[in-house]
């Protein structure tokens, strides 16, 4: 497509955009009087308006039905974890099998390495991306510890190369042939939080398992922003938020993958709990954890109805949707982001996100090597939400369900306005 820096042409494209009534399901903060320009989902999405009544019927079967709120609410809470992982099936490329609702991100994280990562004398290493986000590295970090070995020899990082901002895939590819004898675990962020590059899954996955190690991935900035294929992949586990692109709220519920292989194994190693018991026997109270055949099994407590009620509804939203449809109506925003951004003039910043549009989902780091949180002030001033990363990013994220191209013109208008002035 031929982009143009008009406000005319942004708005001939929200026009063509089928996914642009979607955007009127959200509440955008206010600023001034008028609507915030809100490009912060990479950090944390947007209300959607139909939590507030999932939430109002949820406290009216408390209210009603107390404890037979269990298998008398409207939505039985007995099964509240699977009224989320239904619609994720979509998204992840997964089985319901598969998936799983639970906890939080690093507590997933934890719980799937007690399981993939059981390190010995000769296979021990934890192969990562140099600068992964800071939960991942100190994960880790401490599980290595746990098991006794020492974190300078056993956690392997892949750093991009000099003058480079970027992993290149075959410097990935080949420590992971090179520590193929040591190597336990290959854990990699989808998506990187600071650069923007989403990293090429299947082929991490495929070569972790050649040289006889786990694959695991954390999807914090993968989930609800670009469709996986997890099952399809073969990837062994992964985990991620929810309160990112999938809106669903702040400390929201995190998720689980695990691959059928293993979810299905009654005998695979997990660390048990009431709630990942085989249902038929939960209530028996005995003796003897005898896990669900299927990622559930890795569940520990009661399923968090409140913590659960705002994904539930924005999933709702999604299924709507379709993830395909925001994926390339996202890969369009960003695409005519980076085009506006390259029209600026008397402003040092550099884009180090992929430039191809498949190695990256919503988000555009842009690098500033001088007063760049002084610009991100300016743009707090102005009416801009986006966010600061040290040591000298700002990243823009224009989230398909809910920004349009007019929000990307405006941002580019108010950051050209900052460089006429600067």
């Amino acid at each position: 497509m031929e982009y143009v820096a008009t406000l005319a042409f942004a708005k001939e494209q929200d026009r063509q955009d089928p996914l642009n009534k979607f955007r009127e399901q959200f509440y955008f903060p206010q600023r001034k009087g008028k609507d915030a320009i809100y490009l912060c989902g990479n950090s944390l999405g947007l209300q959607p308006k139909n939590v507030k009544s999932a939430i109002e019927q949820e406290l009216a079967d408390w209210q009603q039905c107390a404890v037979e709120g269990y298998w008398a609410a409207k939505n039985p809470w007995l099964y509240y974890q699977q009224y989320c992982s239904k619609p994720l099936t979509a998204i992840m490329g997964a089985s319901q099998q598969e998936l799983t609702v639970m906890n939080t991100l690093t507590v997933n994280l934890h719980l799937m390495m007690l399981s993939f990562y059981r390190p010995t004398k000769q296979r021990f290493k934890v192969l990562m991306e140099a600068g992964a986000f800071p939960s991942d590295q100190y994960a880790v970090e401490t599980q290595v510890r746990f098991h006794g070995f020492d974190p300078e020899t056993a956690i392997v990082e892949v750093s991009p190369r000099a003058g480079e901002h970027l992993i290149r895939l075959e410097d990935i590819l080949d420590i992971i042939n090179k520590e193929s004898d040591s190597l336990a675990l290959v854990l990699f962020g989808g998506i990187n939080y600071y650069t923007g590059q989403y990293f090429d899954i299947p082929a991490i996955t495929a070569a972790a398992h050649q040289a006889g190690a786990y694959a695991g991935f954390d999807l914090a900035h993968v989930a609800g922003n670009i469709p996986v294929s997890l099952h399809n992949w073969d990837v062994d586990f992964a985990v991620w938020c929810s309160y990112k692109y999938l809106n669903g709220g702040p400390g929201a519920v995190g998720g689980a993958f695990v691959h059928e292989k293993y979810a299905s194994d009654r005998g695979f190693l997990r660390l048990g709990g009431w709630w990942g018991n085989e249902e038929s026997a939960r209530f028996k109270m005995e003796k003897g954890f005898v896990p669900k055949k299927e990622a559930e099994g890795w569940q520990q407590s009661t399923a968090q109805v409140f913590n659960m009620v705002s994904l539930k509804a924005s999933l709702e939203l999604f299924e709507a949707a379709g993830i395909g449809a925001l994926r390339e109506k996202s890969q369009g925003l960003t695409n005519y982001l980076a085009f506006l951004l390259q029209q600026l003039k008397g402003i040092n910043f550099e884009i180090i996100t992929p430039k191809n549009c498949n190695e990256r989902g919503a988000q555009l780091s842009l690098l500033f090597l001088e007063k760049g949180k002084e610009i991100h002030q300016q743009m707090t001033d102005a009416g801009i939400i986006v966010d600061w990363r040290e040591p000298g990013v700002i990243r823009v994220s224009p989230a398909p369900m809910y920004n349009s191209y007019q929000d990307v013109f405006h941002f580019y208008e108010i950051i050209a306005n900052i460089a006429s002035n600067a």
